[in-house]
This record gives C-alpha cells, sequence and structure tokens, in this order.
C-alpha cells in the first residue's frame, strides 16, 4: 500500500500563505460564485447542530455546522468547514468561533490538508460583502454604517474600502458603546484617509450613508426601512438586523446563495419567504449571476437594494485550497504520516 500524507497548516502558516490577503480572497470568493452558477460545484448544504431551540438559545449556547463541497475549476479540490460557535467563550478567554477545514483529493478521495480556518471564515465573509458591494452599491458611495464592531468588523471594512475607496466617512454602530469607540479608534489608525465615528444614533447614521452593513447576533430587527436614502445598499450579512419594510421599499433583492439563505431561515428575507411574503421570484439575483452577466447589478444611482449572505463552505474550501498550494509551493506546513 503507497504511503499518504497529510499536510497540516495551523493559524500562523496560514497567515503566512496569504489568508488575510484580502484581494486574494475577493478573487476567490468571485470564482466560487461564478463556478457555482456553471455548474461546476457540489454543494451538500450546511448540517447544522444547534445547541437548544431557538435561535436566542443558538446565540447564548452556540453551534457546530458541518459544510462539505467540490469546487471545479481551477480549484478542482473536496474538502469540508466544521466551524464551532461558542458565544459564551470570550469569557474563557477563546475566540468565538474556532474553524477546522479539511481538503480531499477528488481523484482518490483521501484528506491531504488540514487547516485552522478560523481567518479563512472571517475573511471571506468579508469578501462576500466586498464583492456586494463591488457590484451592488453606489458608484460613489462616499458614507458607510457598519453595524456590529466585532470579529466580522475589520473585514467587512477592508473589502468595503477596496471595492468603494471612495467611503470617506464610516458610522459603527454597536449595542456595547466602548466596542464602537475601540473599534472607531482602529480605524482612524489603520486608515489615515476615513474618518470613523461612534455612534448610538443609527437612524441618523442610515439615513446618511450610502451603504449599510450589518454583522451581528441581533434576534429583532434595528434598521428601519424608512430610515434608508435613495440609491443605499442595505446589507443583511447575519441574522435578524433589518425590518420587512427594507426588503419592501427595495428595488432590487440579490443573496448569495437563495436555497441556503431559505434553509438558514434566521436573515429578514427568509423569514418573509416562509411568512409568504416573499415569493421565488422575488429574488432579482444571486452574486453568481451578477458576476457571470446573466442578471444586472446595480443599474443607477438611485435604486435601493438590499442583499443577504448566508455563506457557504465552499467559500472556505476555495480560499484554504489557494493556501495549501502555496504551502506546496514553498515546502510550508507540517507533513503527517496518514497511512504508513
Amino acid at each position: 500500500m503507497s504511503k499518504a500524507e497529510v499536510l497540516f497548516l495551523n493559524n500562523k502558516a496560514m497567515d503566512a500563505l496569504g489568508v488575510r490577503d484580502m484581494q486574494a480572497v475577493m478573487h476567490d470568493v468571485e470564482r466560487v460564485y461564478v463556478l457555482y452558477q456553471n455548474g461546476d460545484i457540489i454543494a451538500p448544504g450546511k448540517c447544522v447542530m444547534r445547541w437548544g431551540k431557538t435561535v436566542e438559545d443558538e446565540n447564548t449556547l452556540g453551534r457546530i455546522n458541518a459544510m462539505p463541497g467540490y469546487i471545479g475549476g481551477e480549484y478542482d479540490i473536496a474538502g469540508i468547514k466544521w466551524i464551532g460557535s461558542g458565544p459564551q467563550n470570550y469569557k474563557k478567554g477563546l475566540p468565538r468561533a474556532s474553524v477546522t477545514v479539511i481538503l480531499n483529493d477528488p481523484d482518490t478521495k483521501l484528506p491531504v490538508c488540514i487547516a485552522d480556518g478560523t481567518a479563512v471564515s472571517t475573511m471571506r465573509t468579508g469578501a462576500s460583502g466586498g464583492v456586494a458591494i463591488k457590484l451592488l452599491a453606489p458608484s460613489n458611495a462616499g458614507v458607510m454604517t457598519l453595524c456590529g464592531a466585532g470579529a466580522q468588523a475589520p473585514t467587512q471594512l477592508e473589502a468595503a474600502l477596496i471595492a468603494r475607496p471612495s467611503i470617506h466617512s464610516v458610522f459603527i454602530y454597536d449595542i456595547v458603546p466602548e466596542n464602537a469607540r475601540r473599534f472607531a479608534s482602529y480605524v482612524m489608525e489603520k486608515y489615515k484617509t476615513v474618518q470613523a465615528i461612534p455612534t448610538q444614533n443609527i437612524e441618523e447614521a442610515v439615513r446618511n450613508s450610502d451603504i449599510v452593513d450589518c454583522v451581528t447576533l441581533a434576534a429583532e430587527p434595528f434598521i428601519q426601512g424608512n430610515w434608508l436614502k435613495k440609491g443605499c445598499l442595505v446589507m443583511n450579512m447575519a441574522d435578524f438586523e433589518v425590518d420587512y419594510d427594507c426588503v419592501k421599499r427595495t428595488d432590487k433583492v440579490v443573496v448569495d446563495f437563495w436555497e441556503s439563505v431559505k434553509h438558514r431561515m434566521i436573515s429578514t428575507v427568509a423569514l418573509m419567504w416562509k411568512e409568504g411574503l416573499v415569493q421565488d421570484n422575488d429574488i432579482h439575483a444571486e452574486l453568481g449571476e451578477v458576476l457571470a452577466g446573466s442578471k444586472r447589478g446595480r443599474e443607477n444611482d438611485e435604486e435601493i437594494i438590499y442583499f443577504n449572505a448566508v455563506g457557504a463552505g465552499i467559500l472556505d474550501i476555495a480560499v484554504t485550497a489557494r493556501c495549501y498550494r502555496n504551502a506546496l509551493q514553498n515546502g510550508d506546513g507540517i507533513p503527517l504520516p496518514y497511512w504508513e
């Protein structure tokens, strides 16, 4: 029997291999969306193992998700994302999310890589937001509201500034004011040309924003549709963050993966679908359709557009595959005997 090895890549190795290169991650994310539309992906869906019975329980007790998939094209790799979410981990000095990605050879089906995917997960979520902004935000967007100053905030903002370097002011809202102030200081230090404004007046911030990006654990909406100005892109990147009017007022509803949005059943547009207030044909496009050119993104700077992303393990697999191949080329990582 032939020997087989698995390459182990810890968090430091992944950093060195380009996991935090937002330009590269945005490219990976775009390619996955297009390959998905072209039918060159196998995505069985997400298996969610919840503690508790309600959304509120999940946001307190946590969950572990398994997301397998295969990506064709230049990636040609299979794998699975295994992510644990422990909302109370901060009390122990641990990160809320911990992610492991396993890559498998699509020919032999043997595992070839085990990688820390914690940075992968935050980076690809930020990149998805960035791709949405690239396709759907007003061309001259200058003011943004970022809701949620947690782990997702830095990558959302980094990708947004790549997609729209015209952004000059960012309102930062968090239910914990000190978190907003702390993140505003970080932004002002890192991005010298961006004014960061911590705020608890979310209505005023939204009314003045071209982009509203929500990355929170909200179980009740805190953004109202009548606050959205003409041309606004409102991004529902996590839970039940925006009210039904935010969807009703929009000219276009765009999502990343519609079937996954419905399966997750936690975002505003998914809840509206469940109640019969949104039909499948009300969804203007998935991002991959816009990237592939079969559907239009933003067509003028007056449109109000709602975007919802739920994510998929295939995004993490693509980013990890790029880092893995960099490791093979550079001779990085720790090879582990799998079969001897």
